[in-house]
């Protein structure tokens, strides 16, 4: 299919059509991208960099406390790594009498995003770490000119978090978030960064960084201790995949809710989504059906992989079982379907391809804006929230536990098309990743749009029992036609839009090079060369 674009929304921003191309919410981490790889960096270098840079960059979406995914594209291969952390080993469900906390000190998980960059460094990586880190260094060390939509949420964000451990001293410095266009410094990030480079990692896990960690957390009620930093590791997991006619969209496996893109990719396999174009009222009443569907056992049975013993990722997929799903769908209706019985058996998210043929999706995530609010001063750390993703419900494949990992919003997305790579894609936004894998997929693969125009089109997404929320560009069609199916639509006002995700599509052209998408929703920028 040759490229076209055809924009049919309003956007700031054209698709990117370049040879070496990166795409990230924060432009300062794209340019890094950039500068490594015209330093002689590959796709995987270049997604290193801009990794570090974000988390210092957008502290509002991740950072060195986070966890991180990818999947990648060698030039030969595909690969997935699972570099998110597990519970720390003393964690039991008694310990959450009233259930998961939202932030503070026990929702802490063991942070994976440093073994991600070492672990995708040491394999693919073609410049040491020090080199790929750099400006990420400066930039923490230096500081940062913060941009406009990061200063809207590290504002909402403080009024939340400033009370927790360490939070107002490394992300309010003199009593105040910054605003638009103030500097700001984090030098204990920028020393951070610097062991991280000298060890490949190991110090944050290990070493001085990880005692200086833990420290810190124990004095503060966590049961993290140094053995839970040094058994952490990232693990080299594939990825699992379903067709939708010609193309192949990859996921990682559970414990992420990738999976649940795949089924509903399954279960439009049998609807009438071909007859119908991408703003038809009748294909966006199938696909919200179809993600309600897969939302649904999605919850039921996805966990820790190593805990889902009686329904996994093979029977959730079973062509058969996807079938029976799809046949639920009532065409002229919204139903509140319950799980189905399956056999038994505000995250950040960039993109890059290089000129060699390799491509790179990551995705690495606090949870909830700046995670648990626990921040570490000296070490210029902010934690992860992600023991949120737990229950405490006894007999549940998802029930908190020590060593265990939790359920996982973060997906990186990947799509193939006859054996061969064509883009490397993905939104960060909590709840609506799945559904928007599903909605970037069929705008590109199946109505023709280009990165830039799916980026732009407005957003729904299926919230709980028949309730659904969709962006105020959706036309008001749409929108009472929905409303007349039986759907609860809340058109929600753009200071919300955060909800909708932040879009990154690299796209790889017919006759080579790729076209790049920002999402107009965050400060992002898409370029190359």
């Amino acid at each position: 299919m040759k490229f076209r674009h055809d924009p049919v929304y309003p956007s700031r921003r054209s698709p990117v059509l370049a040879e070496n191309v990166v795409a990230t919410s924060q432009p300062l981490a794209t340019q890094a991208g950039l500068g490594i790889l015209q330093q002689g960096g590959n796709a995987v270098d270049a997604a290193i960099a801009t990794a570090a840079v974000l988390t210092i960059v957008e502290p509002t979406g991740n950072g060195l406390g986070s966890d991180a995914f990818c999947i990648l594209w060698d030039g030969e291969a595909l690969h997935g790594l699972n570099a998110s952390g597990r519970a720390p080993a003393a964690w039991t469900p008694e310990r959450f009498p009233d259930g998961m906390p939202e932030i503070g000190i026990d929702t802490v998980t063991v942070p994976g995003a440093v073994s991600a960059w070492a672990a995708l460094s040491e394999r693919f990586g073609t410049l040491d770490l020090a080199t790929v880190l750099a400006p990420a260094i400066r930039y923490a060390e230096e500081g940062f000119i913060v941009s406009p939509v990061v200063a809207r949420a590290w504002a909402k964000d403080a009024e939340i978090l400033s009370g927790q451990p360490g939070f107002a001293e490394t992300f309010m410095p003199g009593g105040q978030v910054p605003r638009p266009g103030e500097r700001f410094r984090n030098p204990g990030a920028a020393r951070t960064l610097r062991a991280i480079a000298e060890t490949a990692g190991r110090a944050f896990y290990e070493g001085e960084i990880a005692e200086e960690l833990v420290a810190f957390l124990r004095a503060n009620g966590s049961a993290m201790t140094l053995e839970d930093l040094a058994s952490h590791r990232a693990d080299w997991c594939g990825t699992i995949s379903q067709r939708f006619g010609d193309v192949e969209l990859h996921e990682i496996p559970p414990n992420g809710q990738g999976i649940a893109a795949l089924m509903a990719l399954g279960i439009l396999e049998h609807t009438t989504i071909r007859e119908h174009g991408p703003d038809d009222l009748a294909a966006v009443h199938l696909q919200i059906e179809a993600i309600k569907l897969a939302y649904r056992d999605l919850h039921a049975y996805v966990a820790d992989r190593d805990h889902m013993t009686e329904v996994d990722e093979t029977a959730l997929l079973d062509p058969d079982y996807l079938k029976s799903r799809a046949a639920l769908i009532d065409p002229e209706r919204a139903i509140d379907h319950g799980p189905g019985a399956p056999k038994r058996g505000g995250t950040v998210l960039l993109a890059t391809a290089a000129a060699s043929g390799m491509m790179v999706s990551f995705i690495q995530s606090n949870y909830a804006g700046f995670g648990s609010g626990v921040a570490v001063p000296s070490l210029g750390i902010a934690l992860q929230n992600r023991g949120l993703g737990f229950n405490t419900i006894p007999g549940h494949p998802n029930c908190v536990g020590g060593g265990k990992r939790p359920f996982h919003t973060i997906i990186p997305g990947f799509a193939m098309k006859q054996g061969a790579p064509l883009m490397a894609f993905g939104m960060m936004g909590g709840p609506i990743q799945a559904q928007g894998h599903v909605q970037l997929l069929l705008r590109t693969e199946l109505w023709g749009q280009d990165v830039q125009t799916a980026a732009d089109a407005p957003r729904w997404r299926m919230m709980s029992g028949l309730e659904v929320a969709c962006e105020p560009g959706l036309s008001p069609e749409i929108v009472e036609g929905l409303r007349a199916l039986g759907h609860q639509i809340t058109v929600q006002a753009p200071d919300n839009a955060f909800s909708f995700g932040g879009a990154q599509l690299v796209h790889r052209l017919p006759g080579g090079g790729y076209a790049a998408g920002s999402d107009p929703r965050k400060d992002g920028q898409a370029a190359g060369f």
